[in-house]
C-alpha cells in the first residue's frame, strides 16, 4: 500500500482564500523523496498557486475536494523556453499543475479541480443577442495543467473545472492513459481545450465527458514540443460524450511537425460546431487517420457580430472537415493528409462534409463509407458559409451540398446516404460538388 501524505498535515488550509501551494507542494516534494507515495488532498476547499508534480507521486483528490486556482501572475509558474522561438503565441501565461521530466505521475480522485475561468471571460453581447459567441477575456490565462516529457502518466475519475485556457495539455508525454474524467468548462470560452495531447506518443483516452467552449479532445504538434519531442502517433479516443462550440475531435491546426495512426471512435458528438476536423496548416505530415462510429449532431453558432474582425467559432456545422491550405501571409505547400478513414457515422448537420485541399496540397487517399448524414437546420443562424479559418480563404458565401471535395486526390465514398429535412436557403439540394479531384468514386444517395 502506498504511503499517503495528507496536504493538511503539512500546514494546508480548506478556507478558500490562504495560498496552500507550499503546503501542498512540501507533500509532493516529500513523497517523491521517499521514492513514491499518495498526496491526498481531502474534502474542502484549497486555493492555490502552482504545483510541480513528481515522478512515482499520485495526486488524490477525496470526495468533496476542491484544488481551485489562485489565477494570480505571481502565484503561477511560467513555461520554460528551451530556445526564443518558444516564446511564440499560446506560450505564455504558465500553468497551475504541471510537471516536466519524470516518470510514473498520477492525477486521480472523484475530487475536483477548478481553473476558475468564471474570474477571466465576459460577456459583452457582442453578438446581437443571441447569447452564442465566445466571451471576452482578461489577458492572462494559464493553462490549468500542463504535463511535459512525462513517461507512464494516468489521469482518471477527476473533474476538471471551468479552465481559464487549455484544460489538460500533455506535452511529449509517452504511455499516457486518461480514463473516466469529466471537463466542466464555459462552452463560450474561447481556447479553453479540453485535452490536447502535444507530440505524445501511445495515448489512451476513454470513457470521458467533456463540456467546453473550444475544442474538446485536440490532436497537435505545437512548433517548441515538435522541437524537443518528434512526432505525435499512436493515440486512441473512445467512448466519450463531447460537446463544444468547435471540433469534438480535432487533429491540428498546429501540424509543424508528423501526427501519425489516430482512432477516433464509439463517441457521442452534442451540439458542436464540427464533429471532426483535420488541419494541416505548418507543413507537417497528418496520416494514417481512422474515424469510426459517430453518432450525434452539429450545428451553426452566432459569431461576434458588432466588432469587425473579432474572432469567432471554427465551423459552420460540417459533420467531417478535412483541410490543407496555408496559412495567412504563409507560402509554400500546407503540408500532407494522407490515408483517412470515416465509417459509421450516424450524424444531424447544418452543412456538408467538407475536404479541401490546394494544387501542392492535395488531399491523398480519403474514404468514407456507411456515412448517414441528415441536413437539418436547427441552429439561430442561417448558414451558406464555408468556413477554412485559419488561412487565406477564410469564411466565404457558398451554396451547401451534402458533399464538397477541392483538390482531393483518391476519393471513395460508398454506402453512405444524405437526407435534407426541412428547408434552408443555403442548401443546394445537391448531392456532391467536386473541384479539381482526381480518382473519385462516390455511392452517396439522397434519399427522400
Amino acid at each position: 500500500m502506498m504511503q499517503e501524505y495528507w496536504i493538511t498535515e503539512y500546514g494546508a488550509v480548506a478556507d478558500g482564500v490562504t495560498n496552500c501551494a507550499a503546503a501542498i507542494q512540501a507533500a509532493v516534494d516529500a513523497a517523491a523523496q521517499a521514492g513514491g507515495g499518495r498526496v491526498m488532498v481531502p474534502a474542502g476547499r484549497f486555493l492555490s498557486g502552482s504545483v510541480m508534480l513528481r515522478s512515482h507521486v499520485e495526486l488524490h483528490l477525496c470526495s468533496g475536494a476542491v484544488l481551485q486556482s489562485s489565477l494570480r501572475p505571481e502565484d503561477i509558474r511560467p513555461f520554460r523556453h528551451a530556445d526564443a522561438d518558444d516564446a511564440m503565441d499560446g506560450w505564455n501565461g504558465g500553468f497551475f499543475l504541471g510537471a516536466c521530466g519524470g516518470q510514473d505521475i498520477t492525477i486521480s480522485g472523484s475530487g475536483v479541480i477548478d481553473g476558475q475561468g468564471r474570474r477571466v471571460f465576459f460577456d459583452r453581447n457582442e453578438d446581437n443577442g443571441f447569447g452564442e459567441c465566445p466571451k471576452a477575456a482578461a489577458a492572462f490565462r494559464p493553462r490549468m495543467i500542463l504535463l511535459e516529457d512525462i513517461t507512464d502518466l494516468t489521469i482518471r475519475d477527476v473533474t476538471l473545472r471551468d479552465a481559464a485556457f487549455w484544460t489538460l495539455h500533455m506535452a511529449g508525454c509517452r504511455r499516457v492513459r486518461i480514463r473516466d474524467i469529466r471537463i466542466l468548462n464555459d462552452d463560450r470560452g474561447a481556447n479553453n481545450d479540453g485535452i490536447d495531447p502535444d507530440c505524445c506518443q501511445d495515448v489512451i483516452i476513454s470513457g470521458c465527458l467533456i463540456h467546453t467552449g473550444d475544442d474538446a479532445i485536440v490532436v497537435k504538434a505545437t512548433g517548441p514540443m515538435t522541437r524537443r519531442y518528434g512526432p505525435c502517433c499512436n493515440v486512441t479516443i473512445t467512448n466519450c460524450v463531447l460537446h463544444s462550440r468547435d471540433s469534438a475531435l480535432k487533429i491540428g491546426t498546429e501540424t509543424c511537425g508528423d501526427i501519425r495512426n489516430i482512432t477516433f471512435g464509439d463517441c457521442l458528438v452534442k451540439d458542436c460546431s464540427r464533429a471532426v476536423g483535420i488541419w494541416v496548416r505548418d507543413g507537417g505530415t497528418v496520416e494514417n487517420i481512422q474515424v469510426h462510429h459517430l453518432v450525434g449532431a452539429v450545428r451553426r453558432y452566432a459569431d461576434r457580430y458588432s466588432v469587425p474582425g473579432a474572432p469567432g467559432w471554427w465551423g459552420k456545422g460540417e459533420p467531417v472537415f478535412v483541410s490543407a491550405t496555408p496559412r495567412k501571409g504563409k507560402t509554400g505547400p500546407a503540408g500532407v493528409i494522407r490515408r483517412v478513414s470515416f465509417d459509421h457515422l450516424y450524424l444531424t448537420s447544418e452543412s456538408c462534409a467538407f475536404a479541401a485541399g490546394e494544387p501542392d496540397s492535395e488531399i491523398q487517399d480519403l474514404r468514407i463509407s456507411e456515412m448517414h448524414l441528415t441536413l437539418q437546420h436547427h441552429g439561430t443562424q442561417p448558414g451558406g458559409l464555408f468556413d477554412e479559418q485559419p488561412s487565406a480563404r477564410h469564411i466565404y458565401p457558398h451554396a451547401i451540398p451534402a458533399l464538397y471535395a477541392r483538390c482531393v486526390n483518391g476519393l471513395t465514398v460508398k454506402d453512405s446516404t444524405v437526407r435534407f429535412v426541412g428547408e434552408n436557403e443555403a442548401w443546394d439540394g445537391s448531392v456532391a460538388e467536386l473541384e479539381h479531384c482526381r480518382r473519385a468514386k462516390l455511392e452517396l444517395e439522397k434519399l427522400v
